[in-house]
């Protein structure tokens, strides 16, 4: 007999998170429920709810999926190219409308203002990433840019590369930012000694850094309000 994947219309109502979402909202459904929706159809022998909720427990929950690159979500069983690239395609989706909710114009007046703009993009990288704002006068955000990208707990930057990148601007001001893969924000003492040296740097040129954030996992570190800067 003939093999067929099992679709979200062949189970009981309870099990269609399709008809649930039509009747309570989006924001009713679990985790699960919302991946099966994108997932469609599941396969002879499991319901798209099942394979959804097995996907989940296999990479370890919404974040690590969030994390997983094409090939490693292909390795699931049940995950073939075109779902893996739906997968990807539908979280990539959900960060871009994240960063679109922020105002073209941000001004920076606080560091949750820059972490608010950083945040949801920093978080979820596996290397380090350092990202400098580069400010205007009246301290709104003109340009950003991604200066390096390290390995899995390290990021290298020269504060000849930040200043220069903020000359091209005609900065007023800067921000920088990394993240820690970690998930833990707490600065690391050469976090501290850059800061410094940035701060130096940027008094010798006349770009001030107002800022040094490091992001964790929805976390943040502000090395200003440590007393770094």
């Amino acid at each position: 007999m003939e093999q067929r994947s099992l679709r979200l219309r062949e189970f009981p109502a309870e099990e269609r998170p399709r008809e649930r979402m039509q009747k309570n909202g989006a924001e009713s459904l679990s985790h699960a429920e919302l991946l099966a929706i994108l997932l469609r159809t599941g396969s002879s022998k499991e319901s798209a709810l099942h394979l959804a909720q097995r996907i989940l427990n296999d990479v370890g929950g919404l974040r690590r999926l969030a994390e997983s690159k094409w090939e490693e979500l292909t390795h699931i069983h049940g995950i073939g190219p075109a779902k893996a690239l739906q997968l990807q395609a539908s979280i990539e989706l959900g960060r871009r409308v994240a960063r679109a909710r922020l105002p073209e114009a941000a001004k920076i007046t606080c560091p949750q203002d820059a972490a608010d703009l950083l945040m949801e993009e920093l978080r979820h990288h596996r290397e380090e990433h350092f990202i400098c704002l580069f400010l205007d006068t009246k301290n709104q955000v003109i340009g950003r840019q991604t200066l390096s990208i390290g390995s899995l707990n390290a990021s290298i930057v020269h504060p000849r590369e930040v200043f220069k990148a903020a000359i091209r601007r005609s900065s007023a001001s800067i921000v920088c930012a990394h993240n820690h893969p970690s998930g833990d924000p707490t600065p690391s003492p050469e976090d501290i000694q850059l800061t410094r040296r940035l701060g130096e740097a940027g008094k010798l040129i006349g770009i001030e850094l107002l800022d040094h954030l490091v992001i964790g996992d929805n976390r943040f570190i502000s090395l200003k309000e440590l007393g770094c800067l």
